[in-house]
């Protein structure tokens, strides 16, 4: 299957040169009167190397076939985090390195997707938005509206965010997992 450039999402496996490679990180780039680009950076699935890459937005990228599986987070043991398939209970554990910084939204009993390539999982993918609770953030301001003046606050997976005013600890907010920004307070 081919898409274009710009279809690109972190987490998913793209081919080049007939290597699978992992989508670390990408960036949509529109710079002043030239042609838009997408800057990535990705994994090789078999050496594990980094690299960086530019590509045209209207360059086309072959997608291999997918698999997906549902799996639960269960914990975390130094860099390695243990998740659960839900249909047969086999664990599965992935370092630091695959998960990138999905470990930032995940709390224990969290669902994700883990996509296999050629029986193999190689990454995984976490809802689009999760609800955490604010652990610490400063006090609120009294008449606070919802302005531009953001503050920050740490939620109870150690992530910091930039919440309005009027967010204090203790209460539950939706993040976006793509972008890392609070959504919305959550009743």
């Amino acid at each position: 299957m081919m898409i274009k450039a710009t279809d690109i999402r972190r987490g998913m496996v793209i081919t080049m040169d007939g290597v699978n490679y992992v989508v670390v990180d990408f960036a949509h780039h529109t710079p002043g009167n030239l042609r838009a680009m997408v800057q990535t950076k990705l994994r090789n699935m078999n050496s594990g190397s980094l690299i960086d890459k530019r590509l045209r937005s209207v360059d086309q990228i072959e997608v291999p076939y997918v698999e997906t599986k549902e799996y639960v987070y269960s914990y975390s043991a130094g860099d390695e985090h243990v998740f659960m398939d839900t249909e047969t209970y086999d664990q599965l554990s992935f370092p630091d390195e695959i998960l990138g910084t999905a470990m930032q939204y995940l709390l224990p009993e969290a669902k994700v997707t883990v996509q296999y390539v050629g029986g193999k999982a190689v990454s995984v993918d976490v809802p689009a938005s999760v609800e955490l609770v604010v652990t610490d953030t400063p006090p609120s301001i009294k008449g606070a509206t919802a302005t531009n003046q953001y503050k920050e606050a740490v939620l109870e997976t150690g992530l910091k965010v930039q919440v309005p005013p009027f967010i204090g600890p203790g209460e539950k907010i939706r993040i976006d997992t793509r972008t890392g920004e609070y959504i919305e307070r959550v009743k």
